[in-house]
């Protein structure tokens, strides 16, 4: 079979890989599902994560990996959450969508220049992290941004 042919293939929903990278045949519909879910992933970096279970921060990252997307995370101190670093320093992050943040406005300043060198496509402050100073910055470099909740945008398939 040619690579043309096999292509076309996938896209029409013929193939598919198991967990034993196994080529199986698969309908239509699951590949939409399939097609859907990898479209809609969108890279997020957590700022005030936390590996405390009540704080908002872990129920946001629990929820954004339980949707398929990918997380970065930086808080206060170094740890591991979901088999995934907490970073206490800025780290370089590519193709970044989402910032969600769980920090209140005066720890936000620290982390202006850091966020806008990213280049995200959205920004969201969280309740009780709104932050008009911060978000006159994002709008000047065209950076989207929400007064919203990440776990109330999850919930309703708004994220």
């Amino acid at each position: 079979m040619s690579l043309h042919v096999f292509f076309r293939q996938i896209m029409f929903g013929v193939f598919q890989v198991d967990e034993k990278n196994t080529l199986r045949y698969f309908n239509y519909s699951d590949f939409v599902t399939f097609v859907k879910k990898i479209c809609n992933m969108k890279k997020t970096l957590i700022i005030g994560a936390s590996t405390k279970p009540e704080r908002y921060a872990y129920k946001a990252a629990e929820r954004l990996l339980e949707s398929g997307h990918p997380i970065e995370m930086i808080g206060r101190r170094e740890d591991v959450l979901f088999d995934r670093p907490i970073k206490t320093n800025k780290i370089k992050i590519d193709d970044l969508h989402t910032v969600t943040l769980y920090l209140s406005s005066k720890f936000q300043v620290e982390y202006y220049d850091y966020i806008l060198s990213l280049k995200p496509r959205r920004v969201i402050f969280n309740p009780g992290t709104e932050n008009p100073e911060f978000q006159e910055l994002l709008s000047k470099q065209d950076i989207e941004y929400e007064n919203a909740c990440t776990l109330v945008l999850l919930a309703t398939n708004s994220y």
